[in-house]
């Protein structure tokens, strides 16, 4: 069920041996976002639950689901890349048959993640899946 960007994260993962690497490259995913206006950040973007600042924007246009993120931690921003790689470009009516969980595991995120992240990585995958249920 994964995009075809998220496979190639899970293929580049198999080749990272230690947690250290695959932190690093969630890192520069994150750094490699397109940066967010501050004018998407407002209260109706933040994403509740998260230890640190997080936006969520949807964009939804033609029926194919993307958002925009951002956070004020390099970490959080490369969860977001994962995500965005995980959902971006999928019909709406799709997004809510992701199993993330699974997903996210096949990258070894679960073991790594403190419980504060980990709390937050579901409350970004909620907030996804509400935004394209809305828009359904």
């Amino acid at each position: 069920m994964a995009s075809a960007v998220f496979e190639e994260i899970v293929e580049d993962f198999e080749f990272l041996d230690d947690w250290e690497d695959r932190y690093a490259t969630v890192i520069d995913m994150g750094k490699s976002l397109p940066p967010m206006d501050d004018a998407l950040k407002v209260p109706a973007t933040k994403v509740e639950g998260c230890a640190s600042q997080v936006w969520l924007h949807p964009e939804i246009e033609g029926g194919t689901f993307r958002f925009r993120g951002d956070s004020d931690a390099m970490i959080v921003k490369g969860l977001i890349a994962v995500l965005g790689a995980l959902y971006n470009d999928l019909p709406v009516s799709e997004v809510s048959n992701v199993d993330a969980p699974a997903e996210l595991a096949r990258l070894g995120l679960n073991e790594h993640l403190s419980s504060q992240r980990s709390n937050g990585l579901r409350a970004m995958v909620e907030r996804i899946r509400l935004h394209a249920a809305e828009a359904a």
